[in-house]
């Protein structure tokens, strides 16, 4: 069962419904592997083997009764630890939930459950999922497989790595600042943020457990390793909330072409709010140049009617605005009246914003997303980077606000790394990321799909064809 460790989701469900093997054989493979390989990965930290070997039992007692059968019928699967898991600790990597274990689970993880998966294990992330690494007081650090030293991304990164590594073959991640994207980047997979509203993210830490509140910008998406995964992962999980579900359906709609040589696509692969280190820039022409090869239409001056900066401006100010609720009380006049001229004094004067610097900096986004539905009328999808440079060494020191990255040679601030989350971000847009290759030091280098509002289908659709151009996920060296 060797070839388990890198199987789809959707190739181990069908195994387990034709009979090759049973649920329980295929969670004990997964198991055994984690126990063997984790070790200096540290991705997956809570294990509940007992009780998910009572649930594949289950389903494969169902299976030899042929009973109705999910499209993730007995496939074993981790899950971030910022959702709830019924019977299972869930920390959010915080010492004060370190033993906590919830009565039931978040939405996202029941609607796996109805699927089919039986989630035995937790992955990895920072302290109330609120960095761009993986790290936290309670479970230590994980580390990218492609280079110890390095993160494999935040918040969900112990999502990504264990996917990386074959521990799992799909995960369930969330993403506000990037904690889908940025990871799937760092650490070689695939990963989809949703259009915004569309997966009910009830049950997620933080806010405290038990909060109804759905914060802005913040939505729950699939990780995997194929895009396939990804549709599966989000077919399940889609549709209304816990307020809107006694009348309102979703229905998606189908991707905008039915041949690659169909699709208009915009190639915006590099800019000088952001510059994009030479060789990650090279990977992604070489992607958008594939795409070009196959048929599509690839332009590479296109772009919406505003600029990088003006985006990233307005999703930092979002971003902390929705942020904010975690800061004590006590803590807002202070960070008010912090004028310094750092990265650390803007970042505290947009968390103690006001409600009515925060509604200027909403139409801001309302406008800028009717500048992308201008755009989209004669473009299908916009490529972009995730990040300037491939995933960047551990660095836990604080304030985060303080922190520098090295990109091409030059230290720029931390929060730079996530200026290309921007466009999408601030705007609900939907963004897939699939891996495009390998830097000469064997560093994946992701790319990143936007499409219309609720086109999520025409992103997986694209990504699906564009990563069997390109080989599909790479397997870092030893696993």
């Amino acid at each position: 069962m060797q070839e388990l460790a890198y199987s789809s989701a959707a190739e181990i469900a069908r195994r387990i419904r034709q009979g090759e093997f049973s649920s329980r054989e295929a969670l004990d493979y997964f198991l055994a592997r984690i126990a063997q390989l984790d070790g200096k990965i540290n991705s997956v930290v809570t294990i509940d083997a007992d009780r998910a070997r009572a649930e594949a039992a289950r389903a494969d007692a169902a299976r030899a009764r042929d009973d109705a059968m999910g499209p993730l019928h007995g496939v074993p699967m981790t899950v971030k630890d910022s959702f709830q898991t019924a019977g299972m600790r869930t920390t959010s990597g915080a010492p004060e939930l370190a033993d906590y274990v919830p009565a039931e689970d978040a939405w996202p993880v029941a609607r796996l459950r109805a699927a089919g998966a039986i989630i035995f294990g937790k992955t990895n992330l920072p302290i109330y999922a609120g960095d761009l690494q993986s790290y936290n007081a309670v479970f230590g650090t994980t580390n990218n497989p492609y280079d110890l030293a390095r993160t494999p991304g935040g918040s969900s990164g112990g999502s990504a790595a264990a996917l990386a590594c074959g521990f799992t073959p799909i995960e369930l991640g969330s993403d506000i600042g990037g904690s889908i994207r940025l990871p799937s980047h760092m650490s070689g997979v695939t990963g989809h943020k949703p259009s915004y509203g569309i997966v009910p993210a009830h049950g997620q830490i933080p806010g405290p457990p038990g909060t109804l509140t759905l914060a802005d910008l913040a939505v729950v998406g699939p990780m995997a390793r194929t895009v396939e995964d990804l549709e599966i992962g989000l077919d399940v999980m889609a549709g209304p909330n816990r307020w809107d579900i006694a009348a309102w359906q979703l229905r998606l709609p189908p991707p905008r072409r039915s041949e690659l040589r169909d699709y208009r696509i915009a190639a915006w692969l590099d800019d000088p709010a952001c510059p994009v280190e030479p060789e990650s820039r090279r990977l992604l022409e070489r992607a958008a140049e594939t795409l070009a090869t196959a048929g599509a239409v690839v332009n590479y001056e296109a772009r919406p009617a505003f600029s990088l900066e003006k985006a990233n401006e307005t999703f930092l100010a979002l971003l902390q605005a929705a942020l904010a609720g975690g800061i004590a009380r006590d803590r807002i006049e202070e960070y008010a009246a912090d004028h310094t001229d750092t990265s650390t004094g803007r970042t505290r004067r947009l968390l103690a914003m006001r409600h009515r610097d925060w509604l200027s900096y909403n139409e801001r986004r309302l406008q800028m997303r009717r500048r992308w539905e201008e755009f989209f009328r004669e473009w299908d999808v916009a490529l972009l980077p995730v990040m300037p440079c491939p995933a960047i060494l551990h660095d836990h020191s604080e304030p985060q606000a303080a922190r520098t990255a090295i990109v091409g040679g030059e230290p720029r601030p931390y929060w730079n790394l996530i200026t290309w989350m921007a466009p999408a971000g601030a705007c609900y847009l939907p963004a897939t990321v699939i891996p495009v290759g390998l830097t000469q030091n064997g560093l994946p280098i992701g790319i990143q799909i936007v499409a219309p509002y609720l086109e999520d289908r025409t992103t997986l659709d694209v990504a699906r064809r564009l990563l069997a151009l390109t080989g599909g996920c790479p397997k870092p060296n030893g696993f």
